[in-house]
């Protein structure tokens, strides 16, 4: 007469998920063109899916290769003053001149992509052979990738505007080979 109970547990929690350098070139080579600056731009910088659609010019300064993210726009509630690396300021270079606002327009309408993790993004991975994958992965790679490179965890965490060391902290299991100097101590 009434429906019984089922308790449903929660799917067993995943490791964070990253690219290799092969994946990365594969989902580059497949994802469609107005997709990637902001694809590339994002792996360079590690910043968030918002942050990369509505930055704005007046948040990137090429001659000093810094950039700028409001407190109200970053997840952590700080600012977040980022330094660029070449690959970020290539894309910006390659961007400059789209538009007098928005780094990454939306060409149709002028005004920034709501999201992009959208059917574009979604069939480039398929394409790729690497899907499921989400924006936020994205940040995900560019901060292993960082680890693997032997980037600190304080570092990692002020590039990062990460909050807490806890937060990077997974992350520390990629550092094996950057720490193999203290460990033949």
């Amino acid at each position: 007469d009434v429906p019984p109970t089922v308790e449903l547990k929660a799917p067993p929690r995943e490791d964070y998920r990253w690219l290799s350098k092969s994946e990365a070139a594969a989902l580059h080579a497949a994802l469609p063109e107005h997709l990637r600056p902001m694809y590339l731009f994002a792996l360079a910088t590690g910043l968030r899916e918002q942050n990369v659609l509505r930055l704005e010019w007046g948040k990137a300064d090429l001659s000093r290769r810094v950039m700028w993210v409001k407190a109200g726009a970053a997840k952590g509630k700080k600012p977040i003053g980022l330094p660029l690396n070449r690959d970020a300021i290539d894309v910006l270079k390659a961007q400059h001149g789209k538009h007098g606002r928005w780094v990454f327009p939306n060409e149709e309408t002028g005004k920034p992509y709501d999201r992009a993790n959208n059917h574009g993004f979604k069939t480039a991975q398929i394409k790729a052979g690497i899907a499921p994958l989400t924006r936020h992965d994205l940040r995900h790679t560019w901060a292993s990738w960082h680890v693997m490179a032997g980037t600190s965890l304080g570092t990692l965490m002020e590039l990062g505007g990460w909050r807490s060391i806890q937060s990077v902290f997974g992350y520390a299991p990629l550092s094996a080979e950057a720490i193999a100097s203290d460990a033949a101590r």
